[in-house]
This record gives structure tokens, sequence and C-alpha cells, in this order.
């Protein structure tokens, strides 16, 4: 299976210039293109008996070699293929708006979400270094996996750059049989059927403060100033910083369970709908659901264990663990199950992940 590998870059002034550069070259192409083929959309829609073919990735590279690279020289002073991918994503967009699995592609602003992919001649020197086409030789802090990738992503975070690429790893299998129930939660991110539960890091509410104070402290200076760009450095060194500790969470929560356990039993939360709910919005937020499905998804196939996603309707947290009686309504303010028929009394979220890991014995 193809497993990704990010890592931070430990780079020289010439060659962040250069990686802004690249930046700059990638979201110039994508607003072109996203420029061109809005235009061709609106002409089809105002005559429709007069229908232009909707370009492809390699058509509108051709174009951008034919009528933007000799009307801007700067092109030439980086790789070829940083348009040539921005190009390829935004006709991926594109597909995805027409499948309706996604809405309009955006234009990009400089300075927001700054990355750009390479292709062609990368390869992989020594146990830290990798080289890619154009900028040359880029240090990594980390060793780097003895792999030369086809293609890489160099994105930016806050004053860091980073450098991403995927490869391929075998797959394990898991010599465990046990099965795991696991019931998320805003009071504590998981309980699992063992009984172990598992506080989430809450790392946003932890530096709420923090982050509303300097973004208070910004409200006044002149945009684009070199103090503002300074408190944008230090609020964006902030998210990155609640970011991490978010993910470091999950990524030691999930592979504990695709690692040590056979089988793991989740429900399919309606996370979208959840967030719905004001006041429980930025608490599930921070817990980060959707991210630990999308962990355990590609950890369980990595280390051989299976995961079984129960369907949302399964009234988990309404039935008895003990005599399997469901209860008509369940407030969400009732921490404790208690068994009207059998008497029996378990913690809410215990109770559910029992009942999750039956559904899969």
């Amino acid at each position: 299976m193809l497993l990704g590998f990010k890592t931070e870059l430990k780079l020289n002034n010439l060659q962040r210039t250069q990686l802004l550069q690249h930046c700059g070259v990638s979201r110039h192409a994508w607003n072109w293109g996203l420029r061109l083929t809005k235009q061709i959309l609106d002409h089809n829609q105002i005559n429709p008996t007069e229908k232009i073919k909707f370009p492809s990735a390699i058509d509108l590279h051709k174009w951008l070699v034919a009528l933007v690279k000799p009307e801007c020289p700067w092109y030439y002073e980086c790789s070829k293929s940083a348009p040539q991918e921005a190009l390829r994503s935004l006709r991926t967009a594109w597909d995805r708006f027409f499948k309706k699995t996604s809405g309009t592609p955006n234009f990009k602003k400089r300075g927001l979400r700054d990355r750009f992919s390479l292709e062609g001649a990368i390869k992989v020197i020594g146990c830290n270094k990798i080289q890619v086409p154009r900028i040359g030789i880029l240090k990594t802090y980390e060793q780097l996996p003895q792999f030369n990738p086809k293609s890489v992503s160099i994105s930016r975070q806050a004053d860091r750059w980073f450098i991403s690429f995927r490869f391929d790893v075998e797959e394990k299998q898991s010599s465990s049989t046990s099965i795991v129930g696991v019931d998320l939660g805003v009071k504590a991110l998981a309980t699992l059927s063992s009984a172990e539960v598992i506080v989430g890091s809450k790392s946003y509410r932890f530096f709420e403060e923090k982050l509303s104070r300097l973004q208070w402290l910004n409200r006044h200076k002149v945009k684009g100033s070199a103090n503002w760009k300074k408190a944008q450095i230090e609020i964006a060194r902030l998210h990155r910083k609640i970011a991490n500790i978010r993910s470091h969470t999950l990524h030691k929560l999930t592979t504990l369970l695709a690692k040590n356990h056979g089988t793991v039993v989740i429900e399919d939360l309606n996370v979208k709908g959840m967030m719905a709910n004001h006041k429980l919005a930025s608490v599930i937020a921070d817990m980060g659901f959707h991210e630990f499905r999308r962990q355990m998804t590609y950890k369980c196939e990595l280390y051989g264990s299976k995961l079984v996603v129960v369907d949302r309707w399964f009234p988990s947290s309404k039935t008895c663990s003990n005599c399997g009686t469901k209860k008509e309504t369940l407030v969400l303010s009732e921490r404790v199950f208690e068994c009207e028929h059998c008497g029996f009394s378990i913690d809410r979220d215990l109770n559910a992940a029992i009942n999750l890991s039956r559904v899969a014995s």
C-alpha cells in the first residue's frame, strides 16, 4: 500500500527564496487556469449551441506555454513541473465539482496555504538529503525513507517548510484476535470496551485565550506592514502548535488500537451534523473525530487489523450492555446509564463501547 511521509526541511535564505518563487508560479498558473475555465463554463451556459470543449490538464498547459510564459519570463526561473502540477490539480478539482463531491475551485491568495508539487529527477541522497528539480539538494531534520519518489509536495506552515511524498510499504498481518469497541466523546476522546479511557488533548481549548489575545492585539496593525507580518507569523505558529498537539494525540491512539487489536469497532458518526450544534461544535472540532476515522482506515490496513464501522443509527448508548434492553430516550446530560429493567448501572460511554465490541463478535 502507499504510505505518506512528511518532514520539515532545513533551509538557507536562498532556498527559502526559491521555494517562494515556485509557490508564486504555481499560484499564478492555478489562478490563470481557473479564470480561463470559468470563462469557458460561462460561455457554454450563455451560448449552449456554441459549446466549447472543457480543456484537459494537457490543453491548459499547452495554452500556458503559448500564451503566458512569453509574457511572464520569471516562469523560466522555476521548474516547469510546478505550473504543470498546479494545472493537474485544478483539473482534478473541476472533476470533483462535476461529480458533485466538492464545491467550485477558489482562487489562491499569496501567503495562504503556500504549496507546490514537483516531479521528475527526484533522488534521495544519504539519510537526510533529497534532490529536487531546479532547486537542488534540500536537507531534512530527520532520516528519509531510502526510496526515490516520482513526485514531491512542498508546503509552508507559518515560517517552516515541509516536504511530503508517498512510497510503497508492505502490509503486515495482525496476530491479535482481540476485539475492541471505541466510543468517541466530547468529555473524553475515546472510551474503550476494556474500560480504558483516553483523554483528549483539547489543545484549542488550552490555547484559546492566548490565540484570542494575539488576534486582538493584531486588530489595528496596518495590513502589509512589518509588525502586521510578524503578528501573522506568530498567530500561524500558535495555530500550527494546536494542530500538532491534536495530531500527535490522535496518531498515538490510532496506532495503539490498530497494532494491538485484531478488530476495531467504531461508529459512523455524522460529524457534519454534530458540528451544527453551536454549543458543541468547537469541542467536537478540537477532538478531531473525522481525522480519527481517516487515520484508523489506513492504519488498520497497514497493520493487518480489521476496521468495522457500525451504522450511525445503531443504539449503542441506549442499549443496556447487561441485559440488552433498549431505552426510549437518553439525553446527553445523563453520563451514567441506569437500566430500568435489570437495575444495571454503568458509565454511559463505557456501555456504548461494550455494545460496539459485541457487534463484531
